[in-house]
């Protein structure tokens, strides 16, 4: 078990040296559960296997608990890493998969024997023992990847996108398997993933990243109720994050965001943040996700002065709530989440209730938070 720290790191490719990972900087708790979560080409899966040893850094410092790794190789490490293409050797049974890092350490035949029963026990593929991957399923294979990661008892797992090739119902499975072994060992978790569900719902915290730069490191709970900035606000969400541009304005005594097409009263709150931040006549972009919009009469009486009167396009049901995709006046489109009780039709003209509290601003530029 170690804690793990990254100083100022970057990774460089090719003949211009262009950056693959810029100045990343990061410290890891001692058995935490970290994820990385990011679009594809975002630097992810190249800093966790710079952190294995597996890829050179071009720059910076990497520290598993006091030992400085740079020059270290991967097997001088003391880390375990489970791959997404499960990386198990076809000839071997499943025994000799997970006991292979044992044996080329040279250990003990009783004690090789003691150690992968113990995992396999802990996985449950006790009975697989004598199988070769050919003969197991996807979630077999992972269980044996993991059986094969977690015998040596390491300082730290790191995992690149190990469920992304099963289904979604093993995905959900193996999602808690992992989650239980790593409360069961207590191990420093590293965890690569660019599924967001997955992210939410395995990591103590999340790192957010975009072309090889850190956006935002926090709780599952901060990232997607406070994000840093607006690709954050995009990037997490089932659906993306709703945004409108427009300007805050000062309207007998009270601030307002007029956008093109209507106009929404800030909270109290909001309007004294936005006065001391001297943003008055200011163009910001406000962002509301699709669940803190709808046409309940609650959200209509706590803000009445905050609605938007809409055209419905189209419908997506998903079972428990229904997303209405609209268009305020021919020009802004946007998403709403509403329970299957509401129903709308195609070209029908509604009023959507703004739940104002959960409202956010973002300079138009920068494109970062402003209500922080």
């Amino acid at each position: 078990m170690a804690r793990i720290l990254l100083k100022n790191v970057c990774k460089r490719y090719g003949k211009y040296k262009e950056l693959a990972v810029n100045n990343f900087n990061l410290d890891i708790d001692d058995q935490e559960f970290l994820v990385f979560l990011g679009p594809s080409g975002c630097g992810k899966s190249t800093t966790l296997r710079m952190v294995a040893g597996l890829e050179d850094i071009s720059e910076g410092e990497i520290y598993i608990g006091d030992t400085l790794v740079n020059e270290h190789p991967p097997k001088d490490r003391d880390i375990s890493m489970v791959f997404q293409n499960y990386a198990l050797y076809p000839n071997l049974t499943v025994y000799e998969n997970i006991a292979f890092g044992l044996r080329i350490r040279k250990l003990p035949k009783h004690e090789i024997e003691s150690a992968v029963k113990r995992a396999a026990r802990v996985l449950e593929i006790g009975n697989l023992l004598d199988r070769k991957p050919r003969e197991l399923s996807g979630g077999q294979r992972q269980r044996v990847a993991l059986g094969r990661a977690i015998v040596r008892s390491p300082q730290a797992f790191l995992m690149d996108e190990p469920l992304s090739n099963l289904d979604a119902k093993l995905r959900v499975q193996m999602r808690a398997e992992i989650i239980r072994l790593h409360r069961a060992m207590e191990v420093t978790t590293i965890y690569v993933t660019h599924d967001q569900i997955e992210a939410m719902t395995m990591g103590d915290r999340i790192v957010v990243m975009n072309r090889g730069v850190i956006q935002q490191v926090d709780t599952p709970e901060m990232i997607y109720n406070r994000p840093k900035n607006m690709f954050v606000a995009k990037f997490i969400g089932n659906h993306p994050m709703n945004f409108f541009e427009g300007t805050l304005r000062e309207v007998d005594g009270k601030m307002r965001f007029f956008s093109d097409t209507f106009s929404l009263q800030l909270t109290d709150q909001q309007a004294h943040m936005m006065r001391n931040k001297r943003l008055t006549d200011y163009t910001v972009t406000m962002g509301i996700r699709p669940e803190h919009t709808g046409f309940e009469q609650e959200i209509f009486d706590a803000f009445p002065n905050a609605f938007i009167r809409a055209e419905l396009n189209f419908n997506e049901f998903v079972g428990s709530d229904n997303y209405y995709h609209l268009t305020a006046h021919g020009k802004e489109s946007f998403a709403v989440r509403a329970h299957p009780r509401y129903r709308y039709s195609e070209g029908e003209k509604v009023k959507v209730a703004i739940d104002m509290d959960k409202a956010l601003f973002f300079d138009r530029n920068s494109e970062e938070l402003l209500t922080d």
